[in-house]
């Protein structure tokens, strides 16, 4: 399951990398020429071949400015995409000094394998998810919502940063980043040709109308095709970026932190909670769970949180602890602690007449109060220095 580095992942990434960029000029020149149909067959009165080769003639004379401005679109996104995300998520760049325990968490974790420590963020929502960006290793951010950190604990926090270490460190990021710029500029000139023409429509229907070829329509048919084409291509190639990503980002999470029941547990507190408010699309595939996502798997960025779980159980030997009903969301104004169960606040309400425990395993007072008889299984073992069993809440473990 060792997948932290895989030279061949990374590889292919770079290829993958490679193409969609010039798939990514491609796209824009069919847009140019489908433009550039239209725009003839709405001018001139003329059969379809004509019409196909004087569009050709615009294409070639129009080639260069898009191209120029293809390239300078994409130069713009690789030096400024961090803060184009940050002003849409209203991600913040945080230090130590601001937090404390997710920064030494992912420091840990970097010095361990002698990684370069990406920068910190952290956006203010509710939902829980996290996501990194970046193009080079000055660049690479991991930004993780404050919902997260609030319902997560330490561990689980960890394999989360774990998971995004891994997709920088195997190219996933780079390319989720080209994929974004793809559909970015796709849709912008998309959006740019449609104005175009029905601005030129209106204003040419009625002058134009009666002196149209028999080819106007059926160029504009093909202009038409193409564009839906072009955008088309844009979100299939989605489907470019293989799914077996996330996979292979939990094993390298397990791989980091040698805990795979903290990424279990941390990817079910995570399902279904992940929605981030006034995201587009581009920045939910980012993010280590996609809840927008639907049509039987088809056109999915992400495996569904059980088929990860359960390669985690089979695999890396983890134990599936099932679906998780969290408490109620903490306040704005409570502190963060080092995780749902370290604050009383926190922790779900016990009915009425019953003191309100302060973790999973109860209170102080009602440790204390319980009979030697009705202690945890395995504690007259482990009080006897034997080697029995201790059932734990995520799998049996030995007592010390």
């Amino acid at each position: 399951m060792a997948a932290y580095g895989l030279y061949s992942h990374i590889q292919s990434n770079r290829r993958r990398s490679i193409a969609l960029l010039i798939g990514l000029f491609v796209l824009v020149y069919v847009l140019v020429y489908a433009g550039a149909l239209a725009a003839e067959a709405l001018s001139i009165n003329a059969d379809l071949d004509t019409l196909l080769q004087q569009a050709w003639i615009d294409f070639i004379a129009a080639a260069p400015f898009a191209t120029i401005g293809t390239a300078i679109w994409v130069v713009i996104a690789y030096y400024f995409h961090q803060n184009m995300i940050d002003a849409l998520t209203g991600g913040r760049e945080v230090q130590r000094t601001d937090e404390p325990r997710l920064y030494n968490l992912l420091e840990n974790l970097c010095i361990s394998r002698g990684i370069t420590t990406p920068k910190l963020k952290v956006m203010e929502s509710n939902a829980l998810n996290a996501f990194s960006t970046g193009m080079n290793e000055k660049q690479y951010a991991i930004t993780i919502t404050t919902g997260l950190l609030n319902r997560l604990d330490d561990a689980e926090v960890e394999s989360v940063l774990g998971h995004e270490l891994t997709h920088i460190r195997n190219g996933d990021v780079r390319m989720m980043v080209i994929a974004v710029v793809i559909a970015g500029v796709v849709s912008f000139f998309a959006e740019l040709v449609f104005r175009l023409w029905f601005y030129s429509g209106f204003r040419y229907r009625g002058a134009r109308s009666t002196r149209r070829g028999g080819g106007a329509g059926l160029a504009i048919l093909i202009a038409v095709a193409l564009l839906i084409v072009a955008y088309a291509l844009s979100y299939i190639i989605r489907l470019a970026l293989s799914r077996s990503r996330e996979y292979l980002a939990d094993a390298g999470s397990v791989e980091l932190t040698e805990n795979p029941d903290a990424m279990i547990s941390a990817l079910r507190k995570i399902e279904g909670r992940g929605e981030l408010p006034g995201a587009t699309s581009a920045v939910m595939e980012m993010c280590v769970d996609n809840p927008r996502e639907g049509f039987g798997e088809l056109f999915d960025t992400h495996p569904t949180v059980e088929n990860r779980v359960a390669a985690l159980v089979k695999f890396a030997g983890g134990h599936d602890c099932g679906p998780i009903a969290l408490p109620e969301q903490p306040s704005a104004d409570q502190q963060r602690p080092g995780g749902p169960w370290d604050a009383a606040e926190q922790t779900p309400q016990a009915p009425a007449g019953q003191a309100s425990p302060s973790g999973p395993w109860g209170s102080p007072e009602q440790t204390s109060q319980t009979p030697a008889s009705e202690s945890a299984p395995g504690a007259d073992a482990a009080r006897n220095g034997s080697s029995s069993e201790i059932p734990g809440p995520w799998g049996p473990h030995r007592g010390s």
